[in-house]
């Protein structure tokens, strides 16, 4: 029997992941964030009353065995048009299936047919969620797309509504993983936004599977300003508890001196990962050249990273 992975997160780092993922032999689940309130999903959601569709539908394309065209055609948006400008076909499509079926999950899932998806991917729940972050300085910012502008020093963050239920497929992929997955994705705004769904957490914490953290290679402006690897770390202790993973993956590469410039100038840093920190907090510690540079933009080694959470996988049960 295949060994079952799931991946938790969202946005593009989650995606690439994926891709590298999906040329294994292995059962894959995405469970994907509902937090997203920005750009067309965010309209879809205020508009249609339906949960976020813009980060499974990345999720879907990253899965999918179809022709590029196709992908191409499910991932373009519309630069015109009173009402269409700025919508992406794929989060119509996504938003229509919804209507027909009438519940999100399952437009997902008939939507995963149409694109021949390999594997599965789940919302953390079947409901929109809105992601809430307290300022270290007392003050609360509401909305994902608008965490990161306040540029202040996150203390926490939260879910309205509170009582929100966690997918049930999700809770039982999770349940029955071998390797569970976190990131790469912002740490506040798409990797914590699914853990802190009543019962993720607490799920992926009762696992017998082996737990991995995707640590950033950059830190993030208005969000994980001068994090170190620890504290990326320290932040999911600190929301759901001891025990979420095992093993942190960290890129181990100095950076080319015009990416760290382009960075830099966007205020933005290379994470530390600071082994002894880490250790500390019981962590094992995956270190390789794990990032590729491509147009001035660093973006995960799919295959590098894949290959090593197989190995991972694979090997004995040992922490």
């Amino acid at each position: 029997m295949r060994k079952r992975v799931v991946v938790i997160g969202g946005g593009t780092g989650l995606s690439v992941i994926l891709r590298g993922l999906k040329t294994f032999p292995i059962d894959i689940t995405a469970i994907v964030t509902v937090a997203d309130d920005g750009g067309s999903s965010g309209i879809l959601r205020k508009e249609l009353n339906i949960p976020p569709p813009g980060d499974v539908r990345n999720v879907l394309v990253a899965l999918a065995e179809v022709e590029p065209l196709v992908e191409e055609l499910f991932q373009h948006r519309f630069s015109s048009g009173s009402g269409l400008s700025g919508h992406s076909l794929g989060n119509l499509l996504l938003a229509a299936m919804t209507s027909i079926t009438g519940d999100f999950q399952q437009g997902i899932a008939e939507i995963s047919r149409v694109l021949n998806v390999r594997g599965r991917v789940l919302p953390a729940a079947n409901e929109s969620v809105e992601l809430h972050a307290e300022m270290t300085d007392g003050t609360v910012v509401s909305g994902e797309s608008k965490i990161p502008l306040a540029r202040k020093r996150i203390a926490r963050t939260f879910l309205t509504p509170p009582h929100v239920k966690a997918s049930s497929e999700a809770l039982s992929a999770l349940s029955r993983a071998d390797l569970i997955v976190l990131g790469p994705g912002s740490l506040y705004t798409s990797v914590l936004p699914n853990l802190l769904v009543p019962g993720i957490s607490e799920t992926v914490r009762a696992s017998a599977a082996k737990k991995v953290y995707i640590c950033n290679v950059m830190t993030q402006p208005g969000e994980t300003d001068q994090y170190t690897a620890s504290e990326h770390v320290q932040a999911l202790v600190d929301h759901c508890g001891d025990g979420l993973i095992s093993h942190v993956l960290v890129n181990d590469e100095n950076l080319s001196p015009t990416v760290l410039a382009r960075y830099e100038a966007e205020e933005a840093t290379p994470v530390i990962h600071d082994d002894e920190a880490l250790k500390m907090l019981g962590m094992s510690i995956l270190c390789d050249r794990f990032v590729l540079e491509r147009e001035n933009k660093i973006r995960h080694d799919a295959m590098r990273v894949s290959e090593a959470l197989l190995r991972l996988l694979n090997a004995s049960n040992q922490v």
